[in-house]
């Protein structure tokens, strides 16, 4: 959330940085500028206003003292109408704090220097490429066939239970899933970061700390008796960890990782981009929270996306980066990266993973501050997260690419993890 002093000392810089979001910021600035002048004028009367009554109450008594009583009862009219003048503004000061509240909602996190300008996902910059594009041998199958042959994923079952975009893992298709999940929090263990079970409904705060409401409601479930969400990501219970917290400087930056299901309505996705496993209602992920200093979180996304790009590497997968165009960017986020892996029945890249810098735009909402020596007061921390990774996509290139006449082979890294399995028949 961005602050208000910021948008009202710095207007033309948020209306410009926020044109490159392809959102138009003007009538909500303009709108704040005018409410938060508009705001500081009631406070400045009520504060006057107050000191005056002041004055007359230390008047009055000076005046019963000399027994004075005529003046003294046209001094207590007076405080009695300065009251209900102090009551107007104090109300109407609380309606234009409400209103700001709501515009202030309204707007996006700033990008960052380096976000390229661009309407969508074609602007987006490769930043970097690894791995070497496989040779699929004649007749090869895209996921959705090779699960079925293989007996390792049932997409009509999940529909008959559920619905569409709710797939049951049978076998060693289940076993692949456990495989990844296992490997992903060991290599993020070994990285620094501490492990977390977080539930997996939140309430309306949480969802509001990281940016999902009210910007996102649409595309979460939502419990109505009990007002509680469904995570679209473990970055929501995970960041809101640390909601109305005050940490130590020294202690930045905090690394927290989770496994979660993850809960997307993705409404209007159809066709052939959606098929198999390309895009789900529920699916699995591994994910990575920092909350870092400010001067530093620029260094902790660095390394958060070399961290990624080791993870997709031991699986042997092609991939490449890239730096998202303001087009294409969330509400919430500064500067984000993008993980893409080749699908080669497909022909196409799969999104397997986004890591990105909010700055202090979460913080701001979560009320999560730092303590540093030195200072008086604490200040905003900065928050950061990725997927490492989304296995969904992360199955189906496994799927596709390691096809073979004889079965699919196992990546290394995953055979410990399947009782020395080292290819699917």
């Amino acid at each position: 959330m961005l602050n208000l002093k910021f948008i009202q000392d710095n207007p033309e810089l948020v209306i410009e940085k926020l044109a490159v979001k392809r959102f138009d910021a003007r009538a909500i600035v303009e709108k704040v500028i005018e409410l938060y002048q508009r705001r500081n004028e009631v406070q400045n009367e009520a504060e006057t206003q107050k000191a005056e009554m002041n004055r007359i109450s230390r008047e009055i008594g000076q005046l019963m003292k000399a027994g004075n009583m005529e003046e003294v009862n046209l001094a207590k009219e007076q405080t009695v109408r300065l009251k209900e003048q102090i009551k107007t503004f104090e109300g109407e000061f609380d309606l234009i704090d409400e209103e700001l509240a709501q515009l202030q909602v309204l707007l996006p996190n700033l990008p960052a220097s380096l976000v390229p300008p661009g309407k969508g996902a074609e602007d987006n910059q490769i930043v970097a490429t690894g791995g070497t594009m496989p040779i699929l041998p004649e007749g090869a199958k895209p996921h959705w066939e090779l699960a079925s042959q293989y007996d390792l994923i049932d997409f009509e079952l999940g529909v008959k239970i559920t619905g569409a975009g709710f797939p049951v893992y049978k076998g060693f298709g289940a076993r692949i899933q456990r495989a990844l999940i296992n490997f992903f929090l060991d290599q993020a263990r070994e990285h620094g970061y501490l492990e977390v079970q977080p539930p997996y409904l939140v309430n309306e705060a949480s969802g509001f700390g990281t940016g999902q409401l009210p910007d996102k409601e649409g595309q979460m479930y939502h419990d109505s008796t009990d007002n509680l969400y469904l995570i679209p990501t473990a970055e929501v219970p995970v960041t809101n960890i640390f909601r109305d917290v005050i940490v130590e400087g020294k202690d930045l930056p905090i690394k927290t990782t989770a496994y979660s299901a993850c809960f997307r309505r993705e409404a209007g996705s159809y066709g052939k981009d959606v098929r198999g496993l390309n895009r789900l209602h529920q699916f699995d992920k591994v994910e990575i929270v920092q909350v870092a200093h400010p001067d530093k979180s620029y260094d902790s996304l660095n390394d958060m996306v070399a961290y990624v790009q080791t993870l997709v590497e031991k699986l042997g997968l092609p991939y490449r980066i890239l730096r998202l165009c303001g087009g294409d960017m969330s509400f919430t986020s500064a500067l984000t990266y993008d993980f893409e892996v080749w699908s080669a029945a497909q022909e196409r890249w799969l999104e397997v993973s986004s890591v990105s810098n909010f700055e202090s735009f979460q913080a701001t909402r979560l009320k999560l501050r730092f303590r540093e020596e030195g200072r008086a007061k604490p200040m905003i921390a900065h928050t950061l997260n990725g997927s490492a990774l989304a296995l969904p996509r992360i199955v189906a290139a496994i799927l596709e690419n390691y096809q073979t006449p004889e079965g699919i082979v196992v990546p290394k890294v995953l055979v410990p993890y399947l009782g020395g399995c080292e290819i699917i028949r």
